[in-house]
């Protein structure tokens, strides 16, 4: 049996602040709902950091402007391919503070903010929002396992912080959190939750979701399912690591998708789909890292205790990339 968390209402909304330690919620009441729709191919940016930890800019800044002139839709710095489970908070916020000097609004912002804690994901979400990003994409890391109210009490607590659009992320074989389609619906009660990025690779799942929830809920697809698929069935776009590889062809297969142009969506995605298998057989932020570094982006080695790729790996994702015309 799932307990459901029902909408809050007048006082009862402090209580999941005051249950994490916060004194009142973060979100203040009167402020105004920001509405900005999210569609198309949002690359998950790698993150940059030499030897010293310090964030290599100039990279990441190369990176943004290369795959903004290539055609994406929006940027999303600190998702799984983005290592953010390893930086410092620091070294998180000057990953995105770079990201938005880069992109000079020309493309939206989606930030990654996780963390075990109510508060402190809400405080890293509100300090987003100020630094100016469009958007938040939320992660609910664990420890100890947590129920479906406690599930839906983190989600919350992170859109009541902020007035930007939030976009739920679930990918239960790396938080150990699954946000079933019940806890889902109830936080549709949460104005500014309006996305959803499922990695959970059950495309059966994604579509019980769409069904029960209709138009409330935009869907994102992950690498985990097949970008095209999740499309097809009312899908908004893509999220993932690989539009940092091959962000022209990720464009023209939702371009394709958007025209109603099947069969040659159909035969793109068939061969597109290499790049999404390298990323499900190796580490996802090392795969990309070592992808980007062939295409002669210096994004650095992946960051401890996550390592590098070599040998016969570097040798296939090579293949792979040829095989694309993703090579300069």
């Amino acid at each position: 049996m799932i307990t459901l968390i029902p909408p809050l209402r007048g006082g009862d909304q402090a209580k999941i602040f005051i249950l994490a330690g916060m004194d009142r919620p973060p979100f203040r009441k009167g402020k105004k709902m920001r509405t900005k729709e999210f569609a198309g191919v949002y690359p998950y940016l790698v993150s940059p950091v030499n030897s010293r930890g310090e964030v290599m800019e100039d990279v990441l800044e190369r990176l943004v402007e290369h795959l903004i002139q290539m055609g994406v839709h929006g940027l999303t710095p600190l998702g799984s391919t983005g290592e953010f489970a390893y930086l410092t908070w620091d070294q998180r916020r000057r990953v995105v503070e770079v990201v938005l000097e880069a992109s000079k609004g020309r493309v939206p912002v989606v930030a990654g903010v996780a963390h075990t804690s109510i508060r402190e994901a809400a405080r890293q979400a509100g300090e987003m929002e100020r630094m100016g990003v469009d958007g938040i994409l939320a992660v609910m890391d664990t420890y100890f396992p947590v129920p479906p109210e406690g599930v839906a009490a983190y989600f919350r607590a992170v859109a009541e912080a902020v007035s930007c659009p939030i976009v739920l992320y679930t990918n239960p074989s790396f938080s150990g959190t699954n946000l079933s389609p019940e806890v889902i619906e109830s936080l549709l009660s949460t104005p500014n939750i309006r996305y959803l990025k499922d990695a959970s690779a059950n495309t059966g799942n994604l579509l019980t979701l769409m069904n029960r929830v209709g138009d409330r809920l935009k869907i994102f697809s992950a690498s985990a399912h097949i970008p095209l698929a999740v499309m097809m069935l009312g899908g908004v776009g893509w999220m993932s690591g690989p539009a940092c590889v091959i962000p022209g062809q990720s464009v023209r297969l939702y371009e394709l998708t958007r025209g109603r142009q099947w069969d040659e969506a159909i035969a793109l995605q068939k061969r597109l789909w290499s790049i999404n298998w390298i990323f499900q057989k190796y580490a996802l932020a090392p795969c990309i890292k070592a992808c980007l570094e062939i295409q002669g982006f210096p994004v650095g080695a992946p960051i401890p205790p996550l390592q590098p790729l070599k040998g016969a790996a570097l040798q296939e994702i090579e293949g792979v990339l040829k095989s694309l015309q993703a090579l300069p």
